[in-house]
Protein backbone atom coordinates (compact mmCIF):
# COMPACT_ATOMS: atom_id res chain seq x y z
CA UNK A 1 0.00 0.00 0.00
CA UNK A 2 1.65 3.23 -1.09
CA UNK A 3 1.40 6.47 0.85
CA UNK A 4 -1.15 8.81 -0.71
CA UNK A 5 -0.24 12.42 -1.41
CA UNK A 6 -2.50 15.38 -2.13
CA UNK A 7 -2.06 14.87 -5.86
CA UNK A 8 -1.37 11.10 -6.13
CA UNK A 9 -3.69 8.40 -4.83
CA UNK A 10 -2.87 5.19 -6.69
CA UNK A 11 -5.44 2.42 -6.43
CA UNK A 12 -4.02 -0.38 -8.57
CA UNK A 13 -3.67 -2.46 -5.39
CA UNK A 14 -7.48 -2.50 -5.17
CA UNK A 15 -7.71 -4.70 -8.27
CA UNK A 16 -5.36 -7.28 -6.74
CA UNK A 17 -7.38 -7.36 -3.53
CA UNK A 18 -10.56 -7.74 -5.59
CA UNK A 19 -9.12 -10.84 -7.29
CA UNK A 20 -8.45 -12.49 -3.93
CA UNK A 21 -11.83 -11.42 -2.52
CA UNK A 22 -13.57 -12.97 -5.55
CA UNK A 23 -12.13 -16.40 -4.71
CA UNK A 24 -12.34 -15.97 -0.93
CA UNK A 25 -8.62 -15.72 -0.15
CA UNK A 26 -6.78 -13.67 2.44
CA UNK A 27 -4.64 -10.78 1.16
CA UNK A 28 -1.42 -9.71 2.85
CA UNK A 29 -1.00 -5.96 2.39
CA UNK A 30 2.57 -4.76 2.85
CA UNK A 31 2.75 -1.12 3.86
CA UNK A 32 4.85 1.62 2.35
CA UNK A 33 8.09 2.84 3.87
CA UNK A 34 9.90 6.00 2.83
CA UNK A 35 13.57 5.90 3.74
CA UNK A 36 16.14 8.24 2.20
CA UNK A 37 13.58 10.01 0.02
CA UNK A 38 14.87 13.23 -1.56
CA UNK A 39 13.08 16.47 -0.64
CA UNK A 40 12.12 17.54 -4.17
CA UNK A 41 11.15 21.05 -3.09
CA UNK A 42 14.61 21.77 -1.67
CA UNK A 43 16.22 20.14 -4.68
CA UNK A 44 14.22 22.32 -7.08
CA UNK A 45 14.83 25.57 -5.15
CA UNK A 46 18.43 25.14 -4.06
CA UNK A 47 19.76 22.33 -6.22
CA UNK A 48 20.83 20.65 -3.02
CA UNK A 49 20.15 17.03 -2.12
CA UNK A 50 18.38 16.89 1.25
CA UNK A 51 16.49 13.85 2.46
CA UNK A 52 13.11 13.74 4.18
CA UNK A 53 12.74 12.05 7.54
CA UNK A 54 11.97 8.33 7.29
CA UNK A 55 8.24 7.49 7.35
CA UNK A 56 6.55 4.15 7.90
CA UNK A 57 2.89 3.56 7.09
CA UNK A 58 0.74 2.37 9.97
CA UNK A 59 -2.11 -0.11 10.03
CA UNK A 60 -4.50 2.78 10.72
CA UNK A 61 -3.25 4.76 7.69
CA UNK A 62 -3.61 1.70 5.47
CA UNK A 63 -7.18 1.05 6.61
CA UNK A 64 -8.09 4.71 6.15
CA UNK A 65 -6.76 4.63 2.60
CA UNK A 66 -8.63 1.37 1.95
CA UNK A 67 -11.86 3.06 3.04
CA UNK A 68 -11.14 6.08 0.84
CA UNK A 69 -10.60 3.98 -2.29
CA UNK A 70 -13.55 1.71 -1.48
CA UNK A 71 -15.77 4.80 -1.32
CA UNK A 72 -14.62 5.72 -4.86
CA UNK A 73 -14.65 2.22 -6.39
CA UNK A 74 -17.64 0.78 -4.46
CA UNK A 75 -16.72 -2.81 -5.30
CA UNK A 76 -17.29 -4.34 -1.86
CA UNK A 77 -13.61 -5.24 -1.53
CA UNK A 78 -12.39 -3.41 1.57
CA UNK A 79 -15.39 -1.58 2.98
CA UNK A 80 -15.91 -0.57 6.58
CA UNK A 81 -17.41 -3.92 7.65
CA UNK A 82 -14.77 -6.18 6.08
CA UNK A 83 -12.51 -7.98 8.54
CA UNK A 84 -8.80 -7.27 8.77
CA UNK A 85 -5.92 -8.24 11.02
CA UNK A 86 -3.41 -5.53 11.80
CA UNK A 87 0.10 -6.64 12.72
CA UNK A 88 3.07 -4.73 14.08
CA UNK A 89 6.66 -5.86 14.61
CA UNK A 90 5.88 -9.47 13.63
CA UNK A 91 8.47 -11.91 14.91
CA UNK A 92 9.78 -9.66 17.67
CA UNK A 93 9.13 -9.81 21.40
CA UNK A 94 7.07 -6.59 20.94
CA UNK A 95 4.70 -8.04 18.33
CA UNK A 96 1.13 -6.73 18.42
CA UNK A 97 -1.91 -8.09 16.62
CA UNK A 98 -5.43 -6.74 16.41
CA UNK A 99 -8.48 -7.99 14.51
CA UNK A 100 -11.59 -6.07 13.61
CA UNK A 101 -13.46 -4.31 10.87
CA UNK A 102 -11.60 -1.98 8.53
CA UNK A 103 -13.44 0.92 10.16
CA UNK A 104 -12.39 -0.14 13.69
CA UNK A 105 -8.78 -0.80 12.78
CA UNK A 106 -8.54 2.58 11.00
CA UNK A 107 -8.49 4.10 14.50
CA UNK A 108 -6.00 1.77 16.22
CA UNK A 109 -2.46 2.69 17.26
CA UNK A 110 -0.10 -0.28 17.15
CA UNK A 111 2.97 1.78 17.96
CA UNK A 112 6.35 1.56 16.30
CA UNK A 113 6.85 0.11 12.80
CA UNK A 114 6.90 -2.11 10.84
CA UNK A 115 3.20 -2.77 10.24
CA UNK A 116 1.19 -4.91 7.84
CA UNK A 117 -2.47 -5.73 7.25
CA UNK A 118 -4.30 -8.90 6.27
CA UNK A 119 -7.64 -8.49 4.55
CA UNK A 120 -9.48 -11.61 5.68
CA UNK A 121 -10.91 -13.86 2.98
CA UNK A 122 -14.31 -15.47 3.36
CA UNK A 123 -12.85 -19.00 2.95
CA UNK A 124 -11.75 -19.10 6.55
CA UNK A 125 -11.43 -22.14 8.79
CA UNK A 126 -13.00 -22.23 12.26
CA UNK A 127 -9.54 -22.40 13.83
CA UNK A 128 -8.57 -19.17 12.03
CA UNK A 129 -11.78 -17.54 13.24
CA UNK A 130 -11.11 -18.45 16.86
CA UNK A 131 -7.52 -17.21 16.65
CA UNK A 132 -8.59 -13.88 15.12
CA UNK A 133 -11.45 -13.54 17.57
CA UNK A 134 -8.90 -13.74 20.39
CA UNK A 135 -7.33 -10.53 19.03
CA UNK A 136 -10.63 -8.82 18.24
CA UNK A 137 -11.00 -5.21 19.28
CA UNK A 138 -14.69 -5.90 20.01
CA UNK A 139 -15.86 -9.51 19.86
CA UNK A 140 -19.49 -8.57 19.32
CA UNK A 141 -18.61 -6.42 16.30
CA UNK A 142 -16.24 -9.12 15.05
CA UNK A 143 -18.98 -11.77 15.28
CA UNK A 144 -21.49 -9.51 13.51
CA UNK A 145 -19.03 -8.75 10.69
CA UNK A 146 -18.23 -12.47 10.41
CA UNK A 147 -21.89 -13.40 9.95
CA UNK A 148 -22.77 -10.47 7.72
CA UNK A 149 -19.69 -10.97 5.51
CA UNK A 150 -20.30 -14.68 4.94
CA UNK A 151 -16.91 -15.65 6.35
CA UNK A 152 -16.27 -19.33 6.93
CA UNK A 153 -18.22 -20.34 3.85
CA UNK A 154 -16.71 -21.51 0.57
Amino acid sequence: MPFFTASWKPSSWYDKLAENVAVGLHSLVLLDIKVKEPDLEVLARKGKMVYERPRFMTVAQCCSQMLEVEAERDGGVCGKDKLVVGAARVGSSEMRLVAGTVKEVADVDLGRPLHSVVLVGRRCHDVEREMMRGYAMDRKTFDEAWEKGGYGKS
